[in-house]
C-alpha cells in the first residue's frame, strides 16, 4: 500500500474538480469520481492487487456524497494507520466566481437545489472549513481557465523532472482587490513613492521603463529592493531542505500596476541571475489591466 501515490481532490463546487481530475487522468492517473470516502481504504487495498498495474490515483470526494462524506476523517485516520500515503487537493474560488459560473451552466448547487446558490456555496464553504485545513495543496481558480488550471495540475502532479524542484512564483498584486489566498510570504510596499500621483505617470505600469525609473528613483526603493533579495535568497535553499514544493511570494502596493509590478519584475531578474538549480522560477501580476486602459487602477 505504501506504493500507491492517493490524491484525493476536493474543495467548493464549480471550483473545478472535473477540470483537474481530466488532467490527472491525463497524467496517468486512475481516477473516481464522487467515491463515498468510507470506499476508500478498500479501494487502495484493490489496487495494491494490481501487481503494480494501478499505482496513481486520484479520487474526488465532496458533499455531493451526502450522508457517506460525513465519514472523510475517519477515513483520513483509517489511511494514516494503514501506510497509505495521501495527499489533499482542495480547490476553491470567490463566492462571486462560482455564483457566476452556477449560472451560466445553470446547475443547482448540491446544498441549495430549490434556493439561492450563494447560500449553498456558504454552506458548503463552512462544511469544507476543517478539511481545507487538512489540505497539502490549495488551488484558487478565481482568475483561472480552465488551460491555466492543467498547468498549474501538470506542474504539481506530472512526472518532469521540474516537478521535484521547488516552484517560486514572484506574485503582484493590489491589496484593495485582497490578498492572494495562495501566498506564503505577503510584502507590503505602499510605502514606496506612488506613481499614481504623478499624473503624466498615472496611465503606466510597472512593466514600463518611466514607472521602473520613479520608483528606483528612491533611495529607500533601492536598499528595500537590496535586503528584500537578501532574505529570498536565504529563505528559499531552507525551504528546499524543508521539501517545501510551492513558494508564492506576493508583493502588494494599493491596486497591482505600479510599485508591486516593478518590485515583483525586479526581483524575478535577480533571482533569474542567481544560480536556481533547485527551483523554477515565474513572476504573474494577478491584478494587471487585462486590456489597454484597464479599469483597475491604483
Amino acid at each position: 500500500m505504501k506504493n500507491i501515490n492517493l490524491i484525493i481532490v476536493t474543495g467548493l463546487s464549480g471550483a473545478g474538480k472535473t477540470q483537474a481530475i481530466w488532467s490527472l487522468e491525463d497524467l496517468g492517473y486512475f481516477c473516481v469520481d464522487n467515491l463515498p470516502p468510507t470506499l476508500i481504504p478498500k479501494f487502495a487495498e484493490l489496487c495494491t492487487q494490481s501487481g503494480g498495474k494501478v499505482n496513481k490515483v486520484a479520487l474526488v470526494i465532496d458533499i455531493r456524497g451526502g450522508e457517506f462524506f460525513e465519514g472523510v476523517f475517519e477515513t483520513l485516520a483509517t489511511l494514516r494507520e494503514s501506510g497509505i500515503r495521501y495527499e489533499i487537493l482542495f480547490l476553491e474560488a470567490s463566492n462571486e466566481t462560482l455564483v457566476r459560473r452556477f449560472k451560466e451552466t445553470r446547475r443547482r448547487h448540491p446544498l441549495s437545489p430549490q434556493g439561492q446558490v450563494l447560500d449553498g456555496i456558504l454552506e458548503e464553504r463552512q462544511r469544507l472549513e476543517d478539511l481545507r485545513g487538512r489540505a497539502n495543496k490549495i488551488i484558487d481558480t478565481t482568475e483561472m481557465s480552465n488551460q491555466q488550471l492543467k498547468q498549474e495540475i501538470t506542474a504539481m502532479f506530472g512526472d518532469c523532472k521540474d516537478v521535484l524542484k521547488l516552484r517560486v512564483t514572484i506574485m503582484s498584486f493590489g491589496f484593495k482587490y485582497g490578498i492572494p489566498l495562495d501566498s506564503d510570504l505577503v510584502i507590503d510596499v505602499r510605502f514606496l513613492p506612488n506613481p499614481y500621483y504623478i499624473e503624466e505617470l498615472r496611465p503606466f505600469t510597472g512593466n514600463d521603463q518611466k514607472i521602473q525609473e520613479y520608483v528606483f528613483g528612491s533611495p529607500v526603493t533601492k536598499t528595500f529592493m537590496r535586503k528584500f533579495y537578501s532574505l529570498v535568497k536565504f529563505l528559499i535553499p531552507h525551504y528546499i531542505k524543508e521539501g517545501k514544493t510551492n513558494l508564492v511570494i506576493a508583493i502588494g502596493c494599493t491596486g497591482g500596476q505600479h510599485r508591486s509590478v516593478t518590485l515583483a519584475n525586479r526581483m524575478g531578474i535577480m533571482l533569474e541571475k542567481h544560480d536556481h538549480d533547485g527551483y523554477t522560477l515565474q513572476v504573474k501580476h494577478r491584478d494587471m489591466p487585462r486590456h489597454t486602459g484597464g479599469e483597475k487602477k491604483e
